[in-house]
């Protein structure tokens, strides 16, 4: 099967490519426009639409444009595939010339920014027009739509997805990979909060900023460690020193660093927010991760947040913005540690239960073999 992403794959999207190595019936073939830079690694050379890095982008945005790409299409058309799995609504509306010319069923997971960003936000760009004007062929011609949340369920049907299509399904993580190795007592020491996202508006890193003013304030050895990059870099750093806030900029970091800091954490806190754009946090595997490592969670109650943190039980969360109660939320893990300790341990266990890799994946491909024998035709 191809594992469609326009821009091959972006190190903050291990988690398509964990899904993928986690199939046990379909071999994955990833399947793309360009490489990104810098990218993940993959273990089989993936098909590439333009290799040369120079000319990639110009080229890639040409397919967008007008789909043609023969010699792709011949390539991609002769491994074969039973299906297209293709992540994000933008890349399954660019995706549509390559699945008419290999005349397979296609799948698209829906993730957030994709169904949530605006219509007016999308018309700013040229991609963004050119999504909009496939839209309604995307909506025709893919067989399942995969929500990784209810939350983005109920956002796609307010976008016109076809309701009969649509399917909620969580993304799994690897329960071996993140789990619990130091010793509740150590971590009990510690006064570090951790935020692991891009550097965009919607994670709302500079909410969780101005709570650690406060934080820091009541705990003077507190630490806020941000694992990330993106465009708001600069000012958010300017604003951590303007309001005297310590903390670690560390970039963008594979996944074995982003483990070794959980391992570190006291509290996780990613405090997303709906951005002007209307992109919102369709779900948010980092939270996962964070829980399967006996890391409670503080956060925002927005979009898929509260699926996938049990508010009161395995985390905290906040209103939207509101760096005040984000403030006292990680002031309580910090002093509580007969409340921390109870969190932890149920937040192992809840993950356990609702986003296991192995059990998620195994899903994930019921619904492939649904599309596949019903000849690409979507089941209720």
């Amino acid at each position: 099967m191809l594992i469609y992403r326009n821009e091959l794959l972006p190190v903050s999207e291990t988690f398509i490519q964990k899904q993928a190595s986690e199939l046990t019936n379909f071999r994955p073939v990833y399947i793309g426009l360009r490489r990104y830079e810098p990218s993940l690694t993959f273990r089989n050379k993936p098909l590439i639409l333009c290799p040369n890095t120079a000319a990639a982008k110009t080229r890639g945005m040409l397919y967008k444009a007008t789909g043609f790409a023969p010699l792709f299409h011949r390539r991609a058309k002769r491994l074969d595939a039973a299906l297209l799995h293709a992540h994000f609504a933008v890349d399954g509306a660019n995706a549509l010339p390559l699945v008419g010319a290999i005349q397979k069923p296609m799948i698209v997971t829906l993730h957030g920014n994709d169904v949530t960003t605006t219509d007016e936000s999308y018309g700013r760009s040229t991609a963004g027009k050119i999504y909009l004007a496939h839209r309604q062929r995307l909506w025709d011609r893919a067989s399942a739509f995969v929500c990784i949340s209810d939350f983005m369920r109920r956002k796609a049907l307010e976008s016109g997805f076809p309701e009969h299509k649509l399917r909620t399904h969580y993304i799994g993580i690897d329960t071996n990979f993140f789990r619990p190795y130091v010793p509740e007592y150590v971590v009990s020491l510690r006064r570090s909060v951790l935020f692991v996202a891009r550097l965009v508006e919607k994670k709302g890193c500079t909410h969780l900023i101005q709570a650690m003013q406060q934080v820091q304030n009541r705990f003077p050895d507190a630490r806020l460690v941000i694992i990330g990059d993106g465009p708001e870099r600069s000012s958010l750093e300017a604003q951590a020193r303007r309001l005297g806030v310590q903390c670690d900029f560390r970039g963008a970091q594979p996944s074995s660093v982003v483990r070794q800091e959980m391992s570190f954490a006291r509290v996780f806190c990613v405090p997303s927010v709906t951005a002007r754009s209307g992109d919102s946090e369709g779900l948010g595997i980092v939270f996962a991760e964070a829980q399967a490592m006996g890391v409670p969670v503080v956060s925002s109650l927005h979009g898929g947040i509260p699926e996938v943190v049990s508010d009161g039980v395995t985390g905290l969360l906040a209103p939207e913005r509101d760096h005040d109660r984000l403030a006292q939320h990680i002031i309580r893990f910090f002093s509580d540690d007969t409340f921390w300790n109870d969190c932890s341990r149920k937040a192992v266990s809840w993950i356990a239960d609702k986003f296991d890799l192995q059990k998620q994946t195994a899903y994930l491909e019921k619904i492939y073999k649904d599309v596949i024998q019903s000849g690409g035709q979507s089941q209720q």
